[in-house]
């Protein structure tokens, strides 16, 4: 390439969800209750014609739950059982917390509601010496450690900087597949007004006596002027560590996982710097604290950055939680703020550039605070094999039932023969998921913020729904918690993925 031929642009796309074994797009376990219906239905025609019909109509009462789906591909029997379980867990209390003197977490304490109310943090050190939190789940036994990273963006950069960090970012996705013990991992990319105390503090250090005055009132002008319309932007990669028992040995305790990490930590931080990333370092654990504190509580943003200029704010784990919260079927209610978690039901479908997720990300007028956050969840070499050359051989028995041939069949063989054959030259296959939480200050700007993000995601070119009925668990998801929400279901996955 000559040094005046621009650089032709990347275009990345093959987002794929693996495509169910059944029958004419019926899941697997459609297709065996319709099979099974039918041959009763032929077996009852041998007894009563009559019979054999009133069998037929109960087969289709059956398996329509199984079979009708809306636009985000959930079934109707989903659906039934988000119903069921949250009217349960209204008519339980379930969505209702309480914390501190008055509440029910015992103690005074804060600890924090749903699925991490069990967790627990500890501090250790790495290779380097660093100190670094460890965020324990004991019901999974699952250790998460937080990296705080300082991106560097991508304005006055070159496409060809931009390619760089992009093969770089999937290099790294790529490796966590053969990273010892790791099931998930997640990036939140975490927009917020600034407080403007840092700059306050900045200004007040550096002004000296008989400064002029055109300097003095011009550095007012900007402290007064600056922080109402900056934002903050905050980029933590969340790594969790599976402690479950190895042949020959038992299961690893919260001590043994953080030597573990330590050791790894080093490499994983290093490689993120070829990413884009920036500085890259482990977070302590009174910041992680004040970062989850922040978070249920966005109200305290002032008086957090005040304590860190005054020697710190001293926050711990049992501190980080709300003091009272409240769970809607579509929102979500922590102490002074209201969010709404949606979830990606289809990913960025053809060819897109590496900025598509840009706007989305970007800080927004009307939210306060938003959230965005990737989960990732890696296969093994073994397992992406076997996931690949099966969704291959779904995706070609799929374009086999027909006898005239469908452009999108014959699309989506070739797309997964493709993938297979990248599998097979040491490309990593790893399963992913996006949160996005918007949080305002009061109920009255939920509807503003709901057509943000309604505007938002088109443009990203993904579809997203509300969690609906499970508002406080995906908000607790889209946090750095290290929580693997297919493990805190009732329902195994794969029994869910067969539904």
């Amino acid at each position: 390439m000559s040094a005046t031929e621009a650089p032709t642009a990347r275009t990345y796309g093959n987002f794929r969800r693996p495509r169910t074994s059944g029958l004419r797009g019926l899941s697997l376990g459609a297709t065996l209750l319709l099979f099974a219906g039918l041959v009763a239905v032929v077996l009852a025609t041998l007894v009563s014609v009559w019979a054999a019909l009133a069998l037929a109509v109960v087969l289709a009462l059956a398996t329509a739950p199984l079979a009708v789906r809306d636009r985000h591909g959930r079934t109707l029997m989903q659906r039934a059982g988000v119903r069921l379980a949250w009217r349960r867990t209204t008519a339980s209390g379930g969505h209702l917390y309480r914390s501190g003197p008055m509440g029910r977490a015992g103690y005074g304490t804060c600890t924090l509601p749903g699925l991490a109310a069990a967790s627990s943090l500890t501090q250790a050190q790495d290779g380097y010496g660093r100190p670094f939190a460890v965020i324990t789940i004991p019901s999974t036994g699952h250790h998460t450690v937080v990296i705080s990273c300082a991106a560097d963006g991508a304005a006055l950069v070159d496409q060809r900087q931009v390619d760089t960090w992009v093969a770089h970012w999937g290099q790294w996705l790529s490796a966590l597949g053969s990273e010892p013990s790791l099931v998930a991992a997640s990036v939140s990319v975490e927009t917020a007004p600034d407080s403007g105390v840092r700059l306050q503090q900045e200004i007040a250090g550096n002004v000296v006596e008989g400064a002029a005055e055109l300097a003095t009132s011009m550095l007012r002008e900007v402290l007064a002027a600056y922080p109402a319309g900056s934002a903050r932007i905050a980029t933590r990669i969340a790594l969790t560590y599976s402690g479950a028992a190895r042949p020959g040995a038992p299961r690893r305790s919260a001590e043994d996982m953080a030597l573990h990490i330590g050791t790894r930590l080093p490499g994983l931080t290093a490689a993120l710097s070829a990413t884009g990333a920036g500085t890259a370092v482990p977070m302590t654990a009174t910041e992680l604290a004040e970062a989850v504190r922040l978070a249920y509580d966005p109200t305290v943003a002032t008086l957090v950055e005040r304590a860190r200029a005054s020697g710190g704010t001293g926050l711990t784990w049992d501190q980080a939680g709300p003091m009272a919260a409240q769970e809607g079927w579509d929102h979500y209610r922590h102490d002074g703020a209201y969010s709404v978690t949606w979830a990606m039901t289809e990913a960025p479908q053809g060819e897109v550039f590496s900025n598509v997720l840009t706007a989305l990300v970007q800080p927004h007028r009307d939210i306060a605070r938003k959230r965005v956050t990737l989960l990732y969840r890696p296969h093994t070499r073994a397992e992406g094999a076997r996931v690949v050359q099966q969704d291959y051989k779904n995706a070609l028995f799929t374009a086999q039932q027909s006898a005239i041939g469908h452009a999108r069949d014959d699309a989506e063989v070739t797309a997964t023969r493709r993938t297979s054959e990248e599998q097979a030259q040491g490309h990593g296959v790893i399963r992913f998921g996006l949160l996005i939480t918007a949080t305002v200050t009061s109920a009255a700007e939920l509807p503003a913020a709901a057509a943000a993000v309604d505007n938002l995601a088109p443009a990203a070119r993904i579809a997203v729904r509300p969690v609906y009925g499970s508002q406080a668990a995906a908000f607790a998801a889209a946090l750095p918690l290290g929580l693997v929400l297919p493990l805190h279901t009732a329902l195994p996955q794969t029994v869910r993925d067969s539904m």
